[in-house]
């Protein structure tokens, strides 16, 4: 297989991810994708490393924002890696690191990138702007302008 060919064909295994499980809630699809022995190099509070760790992190996004959504600004790849930018949505209607639900909208930046060997995602890097989702929901105090 050409380069180009799977640069594409990484890139649409985590547009999937990003679109149909993170965003779809489709786990089955997740199992499909992810490698049994994925590894997350930069694990959320309450999660571990692995792909239960995933599972259990989508899970509850799904379960704080039953409406979650992912838009992907951009995708580039260098070697086996997948950057994507991208922002998340939803509404705070279920509990969200420790905050009760709100009813507020929330709308956040995440940079991800992620490893795609033969078709699995097997390892993830990223950041996620919760500071900004925390402020949204009232957790932390907005930043005053000076």
């Amino acid at each position: 297989m050409a380069g180009n060919e799977v640069s594409t064909d990484a890139k649409a295994v985590v547009r999937r991810d990003t679109e149909l499980v993170q965003g779809g809630g489709d786990f089955a699809l997740f199992e499909d994708l992810f490698a049994d022995d994925f590894i997350d190099h930069t694990p959320q509070p309450g999660t571990t490393p692995d792909k239960d760790g995933v599972r259990k992190l989508y899970g509850a996004l799904r379960r704080a924002f039953p409406d979650f959504s992912a838009s992907i600004h951009w995708q580039t790849v260098e070697g086996e890696v997948v950057t994507t930018f991208k922002t998340y949505s939803g509404t705070h209607r279920g509990e969200f690191l420790g905050v009760a639900p709100t009813g507020r909208r929330v709308v956040f930046e995440t940079v991800d990138a992620m490893r795609v060997r033969e078709g699995k995602i097997t390892d993830h890097w990223g950041v996620a702007n919760l500071f900004s989702a925390m402020q949204q929901i009232g957790a932390l105090p907005p930043i005053e302008s000076a």
